[in-house]
């Protein structure tokens, strides 16, 4: 186990920032942690990397205790903050040098850190002064000492802010061949950047856990509700009163317009439903053609949003004497 949080808590004053959470992170794992903002994620990844302490629980690196041994741990700990921590007036090459140093890294210098700033792509800057760097740079040098040392372990908060479109691909690529061989903890908002490079998603609301699981799986585990896509021809007020009448149904949406009286919609339903039939059904005696019907699914945004209690599946149609 490469990385173990256990029963954390963090109270500020009355404030309870973290509630009593635990998970793990195996070698070769890449973890997204993700969480609204007030959530309690910034504090948690503080807490591990040993810039803050906790009010409780414990954190431990490749077995060491952040807090009863916090240079063997932090020794094992490359930090990329969201805002990395540079001296500005110093050249690139003279930052990592001075990294270097602060680490006690005993790997050769000269190699270990040309190696990195190839590794990065910031070997062509490397005599320039980091005030001088555009904000996309910045974050790449920051990068680059949190690989000084080569930590077994990677937490990086937000490590693609400021790139541009073509640096935001090539550092997603970086981060998933060095979850090869290091334990990665990656925080970030972008939700489709998490499903993309990480391996297992941990989920923080309100100070507490509300999803641990492989990213494929996530949307597995949200409330009692699947989805189902139907692109229908037909007036679509009507199509929308059909469809909300179906038995099992939570919620229906129009999506967008396929052609001239043609609309995609997305239909919610019950987990222990299944409403293909009832659809068919319904939508055949008001002569309404099915031009398309497959599973929806639930993508990460709205897993992400009912597990953060966001958004819920709400039941909007009705039945005769009443609505439920």
């Amino acid at each position: 186990m490469m990385v173990e949080v256990k029963d954390l808590v963090k109270n500020y004053g009355n404030l309870a920032a973290v509630k009593g959470i635990s998970f793990t992170a195996e070698k070769g794992e890449i973890v997204g942690f993700l969480g609204p903002n007030g959530a309690g994620k910034s504090t948690t990844m503080n807490i591990i990397t040993g810039y803050l302490s906790s009010t409780q629980g414990s954190v431990t690196i490749d077995g060491y205790d952040i807090l009863d041994n916090p240079m063997e741990a932090r020794a094992r700990i490359g930090y990329l903050p969201e805002q990395p921590p540079l001296y500005l007036d110093m050249t690139v090459e003279e930052y990592l040098s001075f990294i270097y140093g602060l680490k006690k890294v005993k790997l050769p210098k000269k190699e270990h850190l040309e190696e990195i700033m190839k590794l990065v792509k910031i070997d062509d800057i490397r005599g320039r002064v980091i005030r001088n760097l555009s904000k996309g740079y910045k974050q790449r040098v920051g990068f680059a000492q949190a690989l000084v040392g080569n930590p077994p372990v990677l937490i990086l908060d937000e490590p693609t802010v400021g790139l541009d479109p073509r640096q935001i691909i090539e550092m997603r690529s970086l981060i998933k061949s060095l979850g090869k061989k290091h334990t990665v903890i990656f925080s970030s908002h972008v939700l489709s950047e998490v499903s993309t490079i990480c391996d297992r998603i941990v989920v923080i609301s309100n100070g507490l856990i509300t999803a641990d699981a492989k990213t494929d799986e996530i949307s597995t585990i949200t409330a009692d509700a699947k989805k189902l896509s139907v692109t229908v021809e037909g007036t679509s007020s009507s199509v929308l009163s059909v469809l909300g009448s179906v038995e099992g149904v939570t919620k229906v949406r129009r999506n967008l317009q396929v052609s001239d009286n043609v609309y995609q919609y997305s239909i919610d339903y019950k987990k222990d439903a299944d409403i293909r039939r009832g659809v068919f059904r319904a939508l055949a005696k008001g002569d309404f053609p099915i031009l398309e019907m497959k599973d929806g699914g639930m993508s990460l945004e709205e897993s992400f949003l009912m597990l953060t209690g966001s958004t819920s599946v709400t039941r909007t149609n009705k039945k005769k004497g009443g609505e439920n």
